[in-house]
């Protein structure tokens, strides 16, 4: 196996670019500044991905490639950047409370009326804490987001430093209690999120075609759900360019009253749908993919049959690069 395709497989293992001090400073500036200020720095870090991280930028154009049917432009990729750059950069202010600059929308409300528990499954496409303050401040409704904690840790210890209770909003994967945890908080009438678009080595993975090509996706929150029993939304926080959002959701699956010998039917179909729908979602925003690595070439030998899925119950474990 080659080292790219390695790094390929094992994302979370890739280095994370940027010094925790620069990080601070930006972080600092960016909310002294105000956000109309700061967003000029967006630009030169928008080029110096373009042009001196080449992973990135192939991975960029090859997905972009897809998309569009031909080979992407330059000016595509570097707006694929800056978008992703918009997002991070954004995450400040969310997390600072300082909602007045955004103009946001929800598609999908009635979902939650009443406003029952519910799972979200979701990518790295846009934004989770635009999800996650809209969530808790303007709804009423908690969410608690599944991630793994290790993966981009400096710019998460910044994060943490703007808004300590931050990381009660987190269930972090990969350990024993995760889904119990999950479960606990579903049952205080958190809505519970997680990402089918990553795993860690040894998680169940499902393959479905995806933008012309197969791809691999977890298996656990479709899992997790029928298992407790949950309602499964879709959902995402798609990055509208300048200060505007749409938050969508749209209901996937519902296992509340699913009889357990139809559940592994009900998940795959589930996962069917979920994959559907997050294609023509980003087919219709592309500059909010986040993947900057060849997410096609991920191994696939932890690949489970679909026969076999039933008896495995460990979810995911995902964060954003």
């Amino acid at each position: 196996m080659s080292r790219e395709h390695t790094a390929a497989a094992h994302w979370w293992t890739r280095r994370e670019r940027g010094h925790p001090a620069l990080l601070r400073l930006m972080a600092f500036v960016s909310l002294k500044a105000g956000r109309r200020v700061s967003r000029l720095l967006l630009a030169p870090i928008s080029l110096y991905f373009l042009l001196f991280v080449p992973a990135a930028r192939r991975a960029s154009r090859d997905f972009l490639g897809r998309v569009h049917g031909r080979p992407a432009r330059w000016g595509e990729v570097y707006r694929h950047f800056h978008d992703f750059a918009s997002t991070i950069h954004d995450r400040l202010f969310f997390l600072s409370d300082r909602f007045e600059a955004f103009e946001v929308e929800v598609v999908g409300a009635e979902c939650f009326d009443p406003p029952d528990p519910a799972i979200l499954v979701g990518a790295h496409f846009g934004s989770f804490d635009v999800l996650r303050a809209m969530g808790r401040f303007e709804r009423d409704l908690p969410i608690s987001m599944m991630m793994y904690p290790e993966n981009a840790r400096k710019i998460q210890q910044v994060l943490e430093a703007l808004n300590p209770e931050r990381s009660q909003d987190i269930i972090p994967l990969g350990r024993i209690d995760s889904m119990l945890e999950a479960g606990t908080r579903l049952e205080q009438g958190h809505l519970v999120g997680m990402l089918a678009d990553r795993s860690l080595e040894g998680d169940p993975m499902g393959t479905r075609p995806f933008l012309g090509q197969p791809a691999r996706f977890a298996v656990g929150p479709f899992r997790m759900a029928a298992i407790l029993r949950q309602r499964l939304l879709l959902m995402a926080g798609i990055y509208l360019g300048g200060n505007r959002y749409r938050i969508h959701f749209e209901p996937l699956a519902d296992f509340r009253d699913l009889p357990r010998r139809n559940r592994s039917r009900a998940v795959d179909e589930a996962m069917d749908r979920y994959v559907d729908r997050l294609e023509t979602l980003v087919r219709a925003y592309p500059g909010n993919w986040f993947n900057f690595y060849d997410f096609w070439g991920a191994e696939p030998e932890q690949e489970q049959p679909r026969d076999e899925r039933e008896t495995a119950t460990t979810p995911p474990s995902q964060e954003r690069p």
